[in-house]
């Protein structure tokens, strides 16, 4: 995932584990897992599996995750990770760095789009220059204990222990000096941009900061706002300093400190006023920092404990859950709670304070595939909260958001907004407004709206005149068009459930418009230009390794079976199944060739594709992650398996990911897949039977109903439920819920 392309190449706390228990050296660079002891997981809670480095050590050039250490409540507003390299943002952090500059408040969600509203906080002494390149501090990353529930760092420069513990919009910082040389600890806070501000409340015994830095997706006015005590210190006993350097503001705030003296800092942040965010201080952080601690960590091994594995071996059961705690990190909570207790939140789409829920940080086009049916099985009451979310945001700046982060935001193609509600439609998820959902979603489908801005679909003039977006017109045209026929499939679902009979036809029609793009003699779909011509290039004859336009991050071969809602047709178009599946098979065997194409250059996913010994399927990046379980649908259910598990053994580890992350995307794939089932059309509501990873997993879904997922070793494929044979490949919702048991043997 990269925001638009077209512009974009111009003393241990429990629960916790250190970092050199989960990566060496070596897997630092190379993505190698250790050996370690294959016995020691299983004794294990789920949250002591959890390794937060996983997918850290990447760069600009290479992707294993571009993912960062994130302590945080799951969901939550305030993500608390380190920061290492400030200066080489938004990369400012990798795991084999050894010192750090501070412990940042980050509101990123993917180095592509950069940060916004974000602080970081470093423990300092009086010699100290606050700036970040002066500042840093040498750490012991394998003495390091960093957790889904907090962290527990050493700074040597400083001789100070930093421990942290999160809440859901701040956190609690116990910073103890082992000897401090003139009696105070002091506390560096660093914040971006001009506007930037810091300064004590005399009154509040408060230090009070704010910043409205930001790389797009932001309103005017946008600010964020930032709330620290220290301790009992009232703030005649504060002492601030404050200077600027390359558009950063820093405030070091010096405080009485006692030699082996702990004091507890609470930092609670708003998009909306210091007034809430003290409000958030008062309500969130009124404990101890261990009573903190405590909650943060109850809530993560609720939530991990949701789906429970037996069996395996140790890194396949550090790798589920290390997925498991990511899939739980997005999208981020956005709503605050005002004095009367009700849900309030500043619009990132209209710039004014609104009632009820909000959540931000999210890419449809990453996470439709299998993050939100996920989360329909196993988390349908946030599910639900987070819809209610989106139809907000239509309500606010008058179109469905393209790609929330956190408001309009331009980024990839397709209006992949319409498969969340379908999805969430036909499973009956409650608690969002379906018929405000299928008008916003109607609009876009049907009206022009700026996709520059980060609303409407690209080249919708077109599609609506053509049936096609065509090349010499629009950018990643064959994308653009294949996406936009699967979301009228989607509405046209919806548009059916709610009794929209003329308007379910209409797209119904519609999402049949991928067969324009069909080339029957290469067998696939290709770019048009506007008089029906197909796009070459320079004259050169088809090439289905040419990457980019009218593709995006990738080429025909990974984009060829972009047709999630209507396979069987596709198969048929191809010649059968039996050529469909021969098809297949030679997509992940052949070489993993590329061309660079429209990008001119070979972009990471091209990079990180031809590393894996998979042909063709780029697992890296989101559009194949459906192809494996074509082959069942192909009458080859046995490649399914096959396939699937070669993926979940050699292309993920508790250390790396095989591509960007992308806000639980690639997590999403490995819970779904190591369960047994995956949506290969979001908006149906059904899954298709793949191979369990453990012997045995026991989810609790809503209700606390339990569903038990049974695979004896070897098995190839005979499917029970209920301890009655089920012959079919294809097991809907209901079902799936249904099912007290499910075995594979």
């Amino acid at each position: 995932m990269k925001p638009n392309r077209r512009s974009f190449l111009k003393g241990v706390a429990a629960g916790a584990v250190s970092v050199a228990a989960s990566v060496d050296a070596q897997a630092l660079h190379d993505g190698s897992t250790p050996a370690g002891d294959r016995g020691a997981a299983s004794a294990k809670s789920s949250l002591e599996l959890v390794n937060l480095l996983q997918g850290t050590g990447s760069t600009y050039l290479f992707s294993r995750g571009n993912t960062l250490p994130i302590a945080a409540m799951p969901f939550g507003m305030a993500h608390w990770t380190l920061q290492s390299n400030g200066r080489n943002s938004p990369w400012f952090f990798h795991p084999a760095d050894r010192r750090i500059e501070g412990i940042r408040c980050t509101h990123q969600l993917s180095p592509w789009l950069n940060d916004y509203g974000y602080a970081t906080f470093m423990p300092v002494d009086a010699l100290a220059k606050p700036a970040m390149g002066s500042r840093g501090s040498s750490y012991r990353p394998e003495d390091a204990v960093l957790s889904p529930d907090g962290m527990d760092i050493e700074l040597l420069r400083y001789r100070v222990r930093l421990e942290l513990a999160p809440t859901v919009r701040g956190a609690i910082v116990r910073v103890t000096y082992h000897d401090p040389p003139d009696g105070r600890g002091r506390l560096a806070i660093d914040l971006p941009g001009d506007d930037a501000e810091i300064s004590v409340d005399a009154t509040g015994g408060l230090v009070r900061a704010s910043t409205s830095k930001g790389f797009g997706g932001l309103p005017q006015g946008f600010r964020a706002f930032y709330v620290v005590r220290f301790g009992s210190a009232d703030a005649s006993a504060l002492h601030l300093e404050k200077s600027t350097e390359r558009g950063q503001h820093v405030g070091v705030v010096s405080y009485p400190a006692k030699a082996g003296a702990a004091v507890e800092i609470r930092i609670a942040s708003s998009f909306i006023s210091y007034e809430q965010a003290e409000r958030n201080l008062k309500s969130e952080l009124a404990g101890s920092f261990d009573e903190v601690r405590a909650a943060a960590k109850k809530t993560w091994t609720e939530h991990l404990d949701r789906a429970k594995v037996e069996g395996g071996t140790d890194v396949q059961r550090k790798t589920f859950y290390s997925c498991m705690y990511r899939a739980l990190l997005f999208p981020r909570t956005w709503h605050e709670i005002d004095a009367s207790g009700k849900p309030v939140h500043y619009s990132a789409f209209n710039g004014k304070l609104e009632p009820g829920l909000m959540y931000a940080d999210h890419g449809y086009w990453d996470v439709y595939r299998a993050w939100y049916p996920w989360m329909s099985v196993m988390f349908p009451e946030r599910l639900g909260e987070i819809l209610q979310a989106w139809v907000n945001a239509y309500r606010e700046g008058g179109w469905m958001p393209q790609f929330p982060a956190p408001g309009y935001r331009a980024c990839m193609t397709g209006s992949l907004i319409d498969a969340v509600f379908a999805d969430g439609v036909m499973k009956d998820i409650s608690g969002f407004d379906m018929q405000i959902a299928y008008e916003g979603l109607k609009k876009h489908a049907t009206e022009p709206g700026n996709a520059d801005k980060g609303y409407g679909r690209r080249g919708i003039e077109d599609y609506l005149k053509l049936g096609y977006v065509a090349e010499d017109h629009t950018h990643q045209s064959a994308a653009e068009t294949v996406d936009s026929a699967y979301g009228d499939f989607c509405i046209a679902q919806i548009a059916e459930k709610l009794g929209h009979k003329e308007d379910a036809e209409m797209f119904r029609q519609r999402s049949h418009n991928w067969r324009k793009l069909f080339d029957a003699k290469t067998n696939f779909l290709r770019g048009k230009n506007s008089d029906g011509s197909w796009v070459t290039h320079n004259g050169e004859p088809f090439d289905p390794v040419r990457w980019g336009s009218p593709y995006v991050e990738g080429a025909a071969w990974q984009h060829r079976w972009d047709v999630p809602h209507e396979p069987e047709e596709l198969f048929k178009a191809m010649g059968g199944n039996a050529v469909s599946a021969a098809e297949l098979e030679k997509m992940v065997t052949m070489p993993a060739t590329f061309d660079v194409g429209s990008y001119g250059q070979e972009i990471h996913e091209m990079s990180e594709m031809a590393a894996r010994k998979f042909g063709q399927y780029a697992h890296s990046n989101q559009p194949v992650h459906h192809l494996l379980y074509l082959f069942a649908l192909a009458g080859k259910p046995e490649r399914t398996r096959y396939w699937t598990r070669r993926v979940m053994e050699d292309l993920y580890s508790p250390d790396e990911f095989a591509g960007d992350e992308d806000t639980g995307a690639m997590a999403a794939w490995f819970l779904m897949s190591a369960a047994g089932f995956y949506p290969v059309c979001p908006g149906k509501p059904e899954y298709v039977l793949g191979a369990p990873l453990f012997e045995k997993m026991t989810l609790t879904l809503a209700g606390e109903k339990k569903l038990v997922i049974t695979a004896k070793p070897g098995a190839r494929g005979s499917v029970t439920v209920n301890g009655k044979a089920f012959a079919k490949t294809v097991i809907s919702h209901v079902e799936l819920l249904g099912a007290g048991s499910m075995e594979f043997s």
